[in-house]
């Protein structure tokens, strides 16, 4: 039996798509290669300490800010831990917090782990009303337990 179909019309375009597969596929790849850097991926601590997230590796840090934890430095360096209440993370910033950054309250911070396990934030964005969380962080609170709802702010170090 011959892989060749008998049909004219059917050997031609059998050959058409063995000559379309592999340059659609090699787009493809070359296209998710070249977005690799572009890809930024979302975690809460627990999570981010669970993947193993490797140093340089531009993604999005989500959580609580701890009570507490808030320090901002004269050279306009704030750090701050962000948890999800299985797992916290420290996070440095350089620059200007949003005008609604306050402790307890949700966040998303984007930018790299470095070789300490410091999250090194280039952009932190805090919720904008009483009632919004943003949905990640919302649904990775759900997940553990920890969903308050309607903005309410954890009960740190209750069972």
């Amino acid at each position: 039996m011959s892989f060749w179909p008998k049909s004219r019309t059917a050997r031609r375009r059998l050959t058409i798509v063995l000559a379309v597969a592999p340059v659609l596929a090699l787009a493809a790849g070359l296209t998710l290669w070249g977005l690799r850097d572009s890809i930024s991926l979302f975690y809460t601590p627990a999570q981010a300490k669970a993947a193993n997230v490797a140093p340089g590796r531009a993604v999005q840090l989500g959580g609580l800010v701890l009570p507490g934890s808030v320090v901002k430095h004269p050279d306009g360096r704030v750090e701050f831990v962000i948890s999800d209440k299985t797992d916290t993370a420290p996070v440095s910033f350089q620059g200007d917090l949003p005008d609604l950054f306050r402790e307890g309250q949700g966040v998303v911070a984007e930018g790299t782990f470095d070789a300490s396990g410091t999250f090194k934030a280039k952009q932190v964005l805090a919720k904008h009303d009483e009632k919004y969380m943003p949905r990640e962080v919302a649904d990775a609170l759900k997940e553990q337990g920890e969903w308050r709802g309607n903005g309410a702010a954890p009960a740190y170090g209750k069972p």
